[in-house]
């Protein structure tokens, strides 16, 4: 996988596009930090591509929320109800 910075966008735009169109992906850096992935659609999947991007972003958030939630402690069953009925009774 190639890495390239904001900068080499705008100053060697050809030989990114070039090992994109090679290797499939490439790493846009910001500040020495890996900030964006170009993949290369030029099957014509947009929308697969799309759909399988997102999806896989969602899976990531949701395995974040998870892992954080289990770091906190879980609540019982029985403080959920009381959240609830704390909830409506608000309403």
């Amino acid at each position: 996988m190639n890495f390239y910075t904001v900068r080499d966008l705008r100053t060697t735009p050809k030989s990114i596009w070039d090992n994109l169109s090679a290797d499939g992906e490439v790493v846009i850096t910001n500040n020495g930090k890996p900030t964006a992935i170009m993949i290369d659609i030029s099957d014509g999947s947009f929308e697969e591509t799309l759909r399988a991007v997102r999806q896989a972003k969602a899976t990531i958030a949701f395995n974040s929320m998870r892992t954080k939630a289990a770091s906190k402690g879980f609540m019982s069953e029985n403080d959920i109800e009381a959240e609830i009925e704390a909830a409506r009774q608000g309403e």
